[in-house]
């Protein structure tokens, strides 16, 4: 469980964003100040990543793509990392956690996010990635390449974070344009890596050391993640509701062994922590580790953000032969856990929606 604590000998956590999507990403937590980080830009166009903020960046396959881009093919980003694995091994030589964020589905983020993985975990670090799926509007190539390209990426993490962008949609309204859509994906990227960082990193009301969150994801395999926000009296409550109830969190929670979230606001009671705590305790298996951070961010205002990430559905060693092969098709698919009709997050959403603390506990 969460314990107070005072961070003097923090890991080292390294955050790399591999292609267009996550450089962006990466571009983004460089500009909220994320503390504790050391941020990483990779790309083959040389261009584009000359326009990231990352203090360290790698240009990706010199000799194989002249710096002008992977032109939306993974053999070609693929072949650009392997060309650079020297720079690779370098740049994450020394970590204790990686982060390795991209969009899946074009040719750099999808072709060498596998081989950076690779080269992260092979120095010990507890390795994590955090991806999107294209939107079903980007067409059927696209979609394929992420297929592959994260079953590749599969092989080689701790845990595997995806998120479908197509679940973003139900989170904006009909005004919302291509653009914003696409910056809400590059948003949610960041604030999966920022979730689990800021946990270690930042103080705060409560703090974690990394042994609590390698406990929740080594070798956890796939994961999902979903974001609350509240306002006003029963702001923490809401948003842990809100998180239980999020399109992008398309799983049942009951299944899931490890669940780790972050509660960020301007200025938070323990009160107000305790109850949305009671909120998730409550959704998820008793036996469920269950970890959480308090991060005070004055930029909130007056509001409450909640992450929440859920691991350990099933573990690489259960996930063998076809039963990997259905556990990631059933992600990739967006398949809920028992294949009912209804997407579990609606059920979770109908369920949610009648819950209720005990009276008194957050007036």
């Amino acid at each position: 469980m969460a314990k107070q604590i005072t961070v003097s000998n923090g890991a080292r956590i390294k955050v790399i964003g591999t292609g267009g999507a996550g450089c962006n990403a990466v571009s983004r937590m460089v500009r909220e100040h994320l503390r504790g980080v050391e941020f990483i830009a990779m790309n083959t166009d040389g261009q584009a990543l000359e326009l990231t903020e990352a203090m360290v960046r790698v240009q990706l396959g010199e000799k194989t793509t002249h710096c002008l881009g992977a032109g939306g093919d993974p053999v070609i980003g693929r072949k650009a990392a392997e060309e650079s694995r020297e720079s690779i091994a370098e740049v994450v030589a020394g970590a204790d956690m990686v982060f390795v964020t991209a969009g899946m589905g074009g040719g750099t983020g999808t072709g060498s996010a596998a081989t950076i993985a690779q080269m992260a975990k092979k120095t010990q670090a507890l390795t994590i990635a955090v991806v999107t799926k294209p939107f079903s509007f980007e067409g059927a190539h696209r979609s394929r390449n992420a297929e592959e390209g994260i079953r590749a990426l599969m092989e080689n993490v701790d845990t595997l974070i995806i998120i479908p962008n197509d679940r973003l949609l139900e989170l904006c309204d009909k005004k919302t344009s291509v653009d914003d859509a696409f910056k809400m994906a590059d948003e949610v990227l960041h604030q999966g890596v920022q979730a689990i960082a800021e946990v270690i990193t930042v103080p705060g009301l409560i703090n974690l050391d990394f042994a609590d969150v390698r406990t929740i994801m080594k070798d956890a395999g796939p994961a999902w993640m979903s974001i609350g926000r509240g306002t006003g009296q029963n702001r923490a409550v809401d948003a842990a509701r809100q998180a239980l109830s999020s399109p992008l969190l398309d799983v049942s929670m009951q299944g899931a062994k490890g669940v780790l979230f972050n509660i960020a606001g301007s200025s938070l009671s323990l009160y107000e922590v305790n109850n949305a705590a009671e909120v998730i305790r409550q959704a998820v298996d008793p036996k469920a580790n269950v970890i959480f951070g308090v991060v005070m961010d004055p930029n909130m205002g007056n509001d409450v953000r909640l992450t929440l990430i859920a691991t350990g559905f099933r573990t690489k060693e259960e996930m063998v032969g076809n039963d990997k092969e259905k556990e990631l098709t059933r992600i990739l698919k967006g398949i809920g856990d028992d294949e009912l009709d209804m997407p579990s997050y609606l059920r979770q959403k109908q369920a949610y929606q009648s819950m209720r603390v005990s009276p008194g506990r957050h007036n």
